[in-house]
């Protein structure tokens, strides 16, 4: 039987990539990081042509905002692997008698999303360069354009810093069944799935090894022992960065009446339209499908004034985020969903044990294992957040957005992946970076003080019970 035009199409990508990746392996350590410095200068130099691009094509978020998405997934991710070894041996304990040696997977498949398209690219770009690991491309339907440009100026980077060839492709066809021929191909090692959930379902579904990511319903909590200026100051420029596209963005503000009283002025002054209990029901419905309980395409990443207008009511010209009171969460209440937009719901409640468990059910609405914020001064606060929330990231007293993407607020792995451990599906809880795109072979010598144990005669030749002989070896001395 004569092979489909999808498996061709696959078998051409993946016999380039292979071709790459064997190429790959006879490079050492310098020459991997020339071609990684030679591809973030490309990123870096780039950025403002290809954050125009993104929303040139795209139409969603904001172009400043995009730039330092740029900036971000070039610079400090480059900052963060340039003095990392990846080649070889890493590591070397003389005590131990271990030695770890690095190894690429082999060729990776790497899908980008909407929100984030060329930031993504860059991202992945470097972290498959620099652990040897050629990559090849499946972007955003709405985003071809700009991912291809990305793509192409950074592949050439690295060409002529002496990259392998194909060691960067691109899909170039768009019908999804010369995706899942690529997903399941036999030499295809790894799958990054980033973008929408049903893309993520296919790559699971595909039987490759799969690094993937989940929704992040984030809520955001303010303490009465907060810094209540600077919670103001930090939620606005994270819900707004980039018009709240990022998953990493607080979805729902808790606070307790006092605090929130406190707040109002604070959001205000900054541009922050408070909606009525009528208005926010017109946001829900502008924003959120109930029937696929999925956040609306039309509004992700659009401004406030025109998700407002969509919904039927006007706004101040200057407004950048709408806050919407919310009476409840789950199924009836559209806005305690993830909504990558400039839309906060608000929760205004009697006493910081409800607070608790209004975030703890927000957090279970599609947001489970991604990101919490806390603002805080009490140590309590975080270890009860902590023990009752499921979230790889919990961010204190700083910008959920910038906060989980790590690098500028804290020392977490600056990435455009951010995995969400077994609560989401995924078999990570990290930032995804250049760690995981090893596989770590282990040279383990003979240790000097070499321990044995014998298994006692009797513990067979008596007429025990399974169990019994079981029990026995735990009380063996060793």
């Amino acid at each position: 039987m004569e092979p489909s035009v999808y498996q061709s199409y696959a078998d051409d990508i993946l016999s380039k990539a292979k071709s790459a990746a064997a190429a790959f392996r006879s490079y050492n350590q310098e020459q991997v990081d020339h071609i990684v410095d030679a591809v973030f200068k490309a990123a870096f130099n780039a950025r403002l042509e290809l954050a125009q691009l993104t929303l040139d094509e795209t139409g969603i978020g904001v172009f400043e905002h995009k730039i330092i998405k740029n900036c971000w997934a070039s610079l400090l991710v480059y900052e963060n692997i340039k003095n990392q070894k990846t080649v070889g041996e890493i590591s070397h304990n003389e005590k131990e008698g271990i030695t770890e040696i690095a190894e690429p997977h082999g060729p990776i498949l790497g899908m980008t999303p909407l929100t984030n398209p060329t930031s993504t690219t860059i991202f992945k770009i470097l972290i498959s360069m620099k652990t040897r690991n050629p990559i090849i491309f499946s972007p955003h339907g709405a985003a071809r354009k700009c991912s291809a440009r990305a793509a192409e100026i950074l592949y050439h980077a690295a060409i002529k810093a002496g990259a392998p060839e194909y060691c960067i492709q691109r899909l170039k066809k768009k019908h999804i069944d010369y995706l899942k021929h690529i997903m399941s191909h036999r030499n295809l090692a790894l799958i990054l799935a980033t973008g929408t959930r049903q893309i993520v379902k296919a790559a699971y579904l595909s039987g490759k090894p799969v690094i993937g990511i989940g929704p992040g319903n984030v809520p955001v909590y303010v303490d009465k022992t907060g810094d209540i200026q600077l919670a103001a100051d930090n939620i606005f420029l994270s819900k707004t960065f980039d018009n709240g596209t990022v998953c990493a963005s607080e979805q729902a503000l808790v606070v307790e009446k006092k605090v929130g009283l406190q707040l109002k002025p604070l959001f205000e002054a900054k541009g922050c339209f408070f909606c009525s209990q009528e208005q926010a029901e017109k946001l829900g419905k502008v924003a959120f499908d109930p029937v696929n309980k999925l956040m609306k395409a039309e509004i992700v990443g659009k401004p406030a004034r025109f998700i407002a207008a969509e919904a039927g009511f006007n706004i101040p010209d200057k407004t950048k985020l709408l806050i919407a009171p919310c009476k409840g969460v789950g199924p009836g209440h559209p806005l305690s969903y993830e909504i990558l937009a400039p839309i906060l719901a608000l929760y205004c409640v009697e006493s910081y044990k409800k607070a608790l468990e209004t975030c703890k059910k927000l957090n279970s609405m599609g947001g489970q294992g991604h990101t919490v914020s806390i603002y805080t001064n009490r140590e309590k606060v975080i270890q009860d957040f902590t023990a009752n929330l499921s979230a790889g990231r919990i961010c204190v007293n700083t910008p959920a957005t910038q906060g989980a993407i790590g690098g500028i607020y804290n020392t977490l792995n600056p990435s455009f992946t951010l995995s969400c451990g077994t609560q989401a599906g995924n078999i990570f809880t990290d930032n995804i970076t250049t760690t995981h795109l090893l596989n770590i072979h282990r040279i383990a010598r003979r240790r000097p003080n070499a321990r044995w144990f014998s298994i006692p005669e009797k513990i067979w030749s008596d007429p025990k019970t399974d169990a019994d002989k079981i029990k026995a070896l735990y009380n063996l001395n060793y």
